[in-house]
């Protein structure tokens, strides 16, 4: 793990965003390849989003304030409960996306210093190996013992990296040809896995009376209910291998650990999009290309679902929700691309940057280990009442919204100091 470092290497980091021709991993390396500022603003906005913990606006709702404007904004600072989608809901496949961009710009950079296949393949087992044990100890916080679940965002990553890492060194076709594969195989693994009998009793797997009747799929999409599909069972065996205070069962949620292997497909569909960015084409070009991807992700995500061949479910990383979300992200990608490095609004997108920059720093500051010691402190030294006081109503997202400047200053204070965390 690269800690703490103010080293040459971490110095390139920053962004001196040069136009450079670049060559791919295959090939061999002429220049550095440049940093692009919307990438790192685009991750910036991931994860000051996920560090907002959803804005206290549940908090807000609760208290009684149903007003159309704030149902809207708890509905998208929330996760749905299994089909669909919300802003929140992209946070994961963003960050994902994000990764598989990067990883090209990551090789050039390491084959431009000289380093072997072989060592850029040890490094990116290494860095999976890391990314897995980071999210088993961030989750296990407060546990009896280690808690050993993988559907954190970093076990994720780190389960799908070294597949993604073999893939960059593909053919455009070949990356094309392995999202198809991984999509159809996925989608073949759910489908055939029987449906659970008649008179199943289906409080044994978490799944109660008002979920039956309002939020479980019915017909062949039933394939994809919640708790009773084939990476269910998959982690029922999978889980049980690993020392556990108590049995596996099902996971309240729905979450899977085979969740990465479609995210695989995700990564992927980023190395396709760092194939474009970091070719010839022009800017307007490269706009049109993410947007005309982004409409053909839509259209066949919302075909699939409904025409009821496959939802769209996060919980479970479905086909239809790859190329829903991957949509999306191009479309991100894209907006980004063309505020920041087309139109050169750099400064504009600073404070995103700042925190796009040292991710994984800010992941685990925003882990509540981290968010809770800062709302003690505004308790204990601003009074219980002060957010209440100052902000009324309004409290719950005073405070969130006080804890997320907390944390972005703390990553300006790192930036200033050209400190970055990376594994």
């Amino acid at each position: 793990m690269h800690t703490w470092a103010t080293t040459e290497t971490e110095k390139s980091l920053q962004p001196a965003y040069r136009d450079q021709p670049v060559s791919g991993p295959r090939t061999g390396i002429q220049s550095a390849p440049p940093r692009l500022a919307s990438l790192d603003a685009y991750r910036g906005l991931i994860m000051l989003l996920m560090a907002t913990d959803g804005l206290g606006l549940a908090d807000y709702v609760k208290s009684g304030h149903r007003s159309a404007v704030a149902r809207l904004l708890e509905f998208n600072f929330e996760h749905v409960p299994w089909c669909g989608c919300a802003m929140w809901d992209l946070i994961q496949p963003s960050f994902i996306f994000i990764v598989g961009v990067a990883i090209p710009y990551s090789l050039a950079r390491r084959r431009l210093e000289g380093e072997s296949f072989a060592r850029l393949f040890a490094h990116a087992l290494f860095r999976s190996i890391m990314l897995i044990g980071v999210g088993i100890f961030l989750r296990s916080i407060g546990e009896p013992r280690t808690y050993f679940t993988f559907e954190d965002t970093l076990t994720q990553i780190g389960l799908a990296y070294p597949f993604a890492f073999l893939l960059a060194w593909a053919k455009p076709r070949w990356q094309f040809a392995a999202i198809a594969c991984i999509l159809l195989g996925y989608w073949l693994v759910f489908a055939l896995y029987p449906l659970p009998p008649v008179g199943f009793n289906y409080a044994t797997v978490g799944v109660d009376r008002f979920w039956r009747d309002h939020l479980s799929l019915h017909g062949f999409a039933a394939h994809w209910n919640r708790c009773t599909n084939a990476a269910a069972a998959f982690d029922v065996w999978f889980r049980n291998l690993f020392p556990h205070v108590e049995p596996f069962v099902f996971n309240r949620f729905g979450y899977q650990t085979l969740n990465f292997v479609p995210s695989i497909a995700t990564m992927t569909l980023g190395l396709l999009a760092s194939n474009l960015m970091r070719g010839d084409q022009t800017p307007r070009r490269k706009i049109l290309c993410l947007a005309a991807a982004a409409g053909v992700g839509f259209f066949l995500a919302l075909a699939l679902d409904e025409f009821g061949v496959c939802p769209i479910v996060k919980h479970i990383w479905t086909p239809a929700w790859v190329l829903f979300s991957g949509a999306w992200a191009c479309l991100f990608l894209a907006t980004f691309y063309a505020i920041v490095d087309c139109a050169g609004y750099r400064r504009l997108a600073f404070p995103l940057i700042v925190v796009g920059m040292n991710s994984i720093a800010i992941y685990g500051l925003a882990h509540p280990w981290f968010t809770d010691m800062i709302h003690a402190a505004f308790h204990t030294h601003l009074g219980p009442r002060f957010f209440a006081t100052v902000a009324g109503d309004f409290a719950p997202i005073a405070e969130s919204a006080a804890t997320v400047a907390v944390l972005w200053l703390i990553a300006f204070w790192i930036y200033r100091k050209k400190l970055f965390l990376r594994i």
